[in-house]
């Protein structure tokens, strides 16, 4: 299995109708709905349509027998369940996943040649760290230990930010219901995720709010925390304190007293940790924004920088495509426990693997989660993976790290917060408001949907289509240079600015 380089035609005057993405594909993507009986002209030939096939949405270019591989980006989305005419559209009702639950990993790595030279047209200006992070932004936070205080951080944040104005980017809370009434690994598992964002470089202070009864409990959060944070932490328990609103007031003003003294500086692009994610996926994520947050990835791990691919279940059937670009073998074998591990917690769980597509991935034209997948991976441009983390842990490499963490738009995305991303770009076909603590970059797979929904959209991703994957690429990095150095996100406009944790055990 090589790479995957889709190779579309170049950009035409007028959008074509259809798209095939490799020479090896069985089928091509409609990039408008198409009629039964249309003639339409894809890769140097002609297929006349037998069904009407959705934007998005794959029509067979040749006949397709029974129990035969069907393949899109060049490698096999799944079998045939029927005999397929040219022209017919290929979808749920005659294609099904060849998913298995146990499969063999080689380490064989992929020799990719000379490294791409760094890109040094692009910088912004962040705010630097004690530890040598760079922020995108200069926030105070607040993070409740438990959810029995979730709205009390929420009211501190709003009168803190009133407060406090003008004097650093934001005073934010995240509240969560989680905390208490946990056990083991899950109980370790939020305890982990909460010191992780407090270690966010977004972060130039963090309020640390505890009940005190939880099993979540605020002295061993703080303990979790690097040394080299804990200058801009501050804590209150609300059972010990006489007044915990007037406690926080107080911390809080010390923290905006150390953050307000911070200046951005000019870095390079190699400074930034890229969180890259996908969420209600259509047939046009793999052709459009998915190929072009990759060709942003590989800016910036070029520099020196970091990137976070996560959402493990989205890449089963395209995993050795990362496998192969593995750094060594350790980092192979981290890989690989990673997806046997995620398989094996469907397994617990009596569930299929290939549980997958959504239901608004299945109506935007993806079928089987093999095509998901190879859509999905291409946000991980070309980069070398590097680095393997369990949910949790935070970046310690540059290049691409592979985080443990599930599909779900919310979970994934704090996740990434937490690992260190300080942005994250997030591809949409369907579209969604969802944002995370950092800013979070909406790229829209197509035209219609980056016109109908300018409020949730920061880029439209369709663009490559018409320009070109090159240019698009710079319009798309200046973009994030601009949001980079305080131009807000979306999500930041809209306050969508929420966290959700994994919880994984038993509920006491």
């Amino acid at each position: 299995m090589e790479t995957i380089a889709p190779t579309l035609d170049p950009p035409a005057d007028t959008l074509p109708d259809a798209v095939r993405i490799a020479p090896q594909d069985d089928v091509a993507i409609a990039l408008r709905a198409l009629d039964a009986g249309e003639t339409i002209a894809v890769a140097g030939q002609v297929v006349t349509l037998i069904d009407s096939v959705g934007r998005g949405h794959k029509f067979a270019l040749r006949p397709i027998a029974a129990g035969e591989p069907v393949r899109r980006y060049g490698w096999p989305v799944g079998s045939a369940t029927q005999a397929i005419a040219a022209g017919n559209h290929v979808h749920s009702h005659n294609l099904r996943t060849n998913l298995k639950v146990e499969e063999p990993y080689s380490f064989v790595p992929l020799s990719t040649g000379d490294r791409a030279p760094s890109d040094t047209r692009w910088r912004f200006d962040g705010y630097r760290r004690a530890d040598g992070s760079v922020g995108t932004r200069n926030e105070i936070w607040v993070i409740p230990t438990v959810g029995c205080v979730a709205r009390t951080a929420e009211r501190i944040a709003k009168q803190a930010g009133d407060r406090h104005a003008g004097r650093v980017d934001a005073v934010l809370a995240f509240p969560h219901p989680l905390g208490c009434s946990q056990l083991g690994d899950d109980l370790d598992g939020t305890a982990r995720l909460l010191a992780a964002l407090a270690s966010n470089p977004n972060a130039g202070g963090v309020l640390l709010i505890g009940l005190g009864c939880e099993e979540n409990q605020l002295a061993a959060l703080l303990e979790r925390i690097p040394s080299e944070r804990r200058d801009r932490v501050r804590s209150v328990g609300a059972q010990i304190s006489a007044d915990e609103y007037a406690a926080a007031e107080s911390a809080i003003d010390a923290l905006v007293a150390i953050a307000a003294q911070d200046r951005r500086e000019t870095v390079d692009i190699g400074a930034l940790r890229l969180g890259l994610k996908c969420g209600g996926s259509d047939g046009l994520s793999g052709i459009t924004a998915n190929p072009l947050i990759g060709r942003a990835a590989d800016v910036v791990t070029a520099a020196g920088g970091q990137a976070i691919l996560t959402e493990i279940p989205e890449i089963f059937g395209a995993e050795r495509l990362l496998m192969q670009r593995a750094a060594d073998e350790p980092v192979f074998d981290a890989l690989v426990a990673l997806v046997n591990r995620f398989k094996r917690y469907f397994i617990d769980h009596g569930e299929p693997i290939s549980e997958n597509p959504s239901p608004g991935n299945v109506a935007g034209g993806i079928t089987t989660l093999e095509e998901k997948s190879l859509g999905a991976v291409q946000k991980g441009g070309h980069a070398t993976v590097t680095d393997v983390l369990a949910y949790g842990e935070t970046l310690r490499r540059p290049g691409l790290t592979l985080l443990e963490a599930p599909g779900n738009d919310a979970v994934s995305t704090t996740a990434l917060a937490a690992a260190g991303a300080t942005m994250t770009l997030f591809s949409t076909g369907r579209g969604t408001p969802l944002g995370s603590p950092i800013p979070t970059l909406k790229l829209a797979t197509n035209h219609d949907l980056a016109r109908r929904k300018p409020g949730w959209i920061d880029f439209d991703a369709a663009q490559v289509l018409d320009d070109g994957l090159d240019a698009t690429t710079d319009v798309l990095m200046a973009r994030i240079c601009a949001i980079a150095s305080g131009e807000p996100a979306r999500n930041e406009l809209n306050d969508e600015r929420d966290i959700a944790i994994w919880k994984r055990g038993v509920t006491l």
